[in-house]
């Protein structure tokens, strides 16, 4: 690779590290803002080349198993597209939801974990729990997939395995969704199969899931979602305070430090920061959000991640674009 093609292939800053005035550390990636008629408003790095979204990939999971026939709605549909926490009332209705199509914790194949929020897993640790599949944050999506195989007769035991008819159907969802052809299936770290589209894809996808119609598969997820945040993340969790505080916002991020985010007229975002870094993920999301004129004080809550010297703040993470 020549010098020339391997700065361009560097992605810019989007964001620093600053401690006591000197920038120690810097975050990469890329990013894109669509505006409301779909058009690419803001371009950071390249927003075209293939990623996997990761768990910003649950809406379009969870409208695959809506599409398959499962009748969720509420709660247990926001529940279906989440990251949850592991607070108490999130693994309650997970263990509702298994039990209400004669399922059981066990039948669940999400890896053993302990909750995703960091406030969850100490005292579930100091109660003396131990890493279990219902805790693992996806748990209440593979609950509506084992949902879905029992309604329709599917094999349980391959549930995963991306030549199975739900996750082929989730394939097609995606495609749909983003308006582009899959690139590449991985795996997700909760063993589902994981679809890459570009950012811009993502996007696409967001706008779409906002815009449905009425009725459909997409808008059910959307508007499950910003109806019960705190079942999509916790109540500790960026995601779910703007969809509180910014009506009809629809948001979900994902491992590696992904995120996606699209308001009720169809203006979205999408990014990625390269290191996977997700300390980086308010900073640069606050930015991005700014530059779709959202202006709310969530948005500054959302931003402000300082860095401590000591007891004393001597530094933040900043946006850097």
């Amino acid at each position: 690779m020549s010098s020339s093609t391997a700065a361009a292939a560097i992605s810019p800053v989007l964001a620093e590290v600053v401690r006591s005035g000197f920038v120690e550390g810097r975050h990469r990636g890329s990013l894109v803002v669509l505006a409301a008629d779909g058009s690419v408003e803001l371009v950071v790095g390249d927003p075209h080349a293939p990623v996997f979204p990761r768990s910003s990939n649950k809406p379009m999971q969870a409208a695959a198993v809506v599409r398959a026939g499962l009748d969720l709605s509420g709660e247990r549909l926001a529940l279906a597209a989440a990251s949850h926490s592991g607070e108490r009332f999130q693994l309650d209705l997970v263990r509702k939801m298994l039990a209400e199509h004669g399922l059981t914790e066990a039948d669940l194949q999400t890896p053993p974990d302990l909750p995703l929020d960091p406030v969850e897993a100490e005292a579930y640790l100091a109660a003396g729990g131990v890493r279990e599949r219902l805790t693992m944050n996806c748990s209440g999506k593979h609950a509506a997939m084992l949902a879905v195989c029992a309604l329709n007769g599917w094999d349980a035991d391959s549930y995963l395995d991306p030549a199975h008819p739900l996750q082929r159907l989730v394939l097609k969802v995606v495609e749909e969704a983003s308006g582009e052809r899959v690139t590449a299936v991985g795996t997700d770290g909760c063993g589902a199969p994981l679809m890459a589209i570009s950012l811009t894809g993502l996007a696409r996808a967001f706008r779409h899931f906002v815009l449905a119609g009425q009725g459909t598969a997409e808008r059910r997820v959307a508007d499950a979602m910003r109806a019960h945040p705190e079942y999509v993340a916790g109540t500790r969790r960026p995601d779910t305070w703007l969809m509180r505080e910014v009506p009809g916002t629809l948001s979900k991020m994902g491992a590696e430090a992904v995120q996606a985010v699209a308001l009720p007229d169809g203006r979205a975002l999408a990014f990625k920061v390269d290191d996977g870094a997700t300390r980086a993920l308010g900073p640069v999301l606050a930015r991005a959000l700014r530059r779709l004129g959202v202006d709310a004080p969530v948005v500054d809550r959302i931003g402000r991640v300082p860095l401590m010297g000591g007891a004393a703040e001597v530094g933040e993470i900043r946006a850097a674009f």
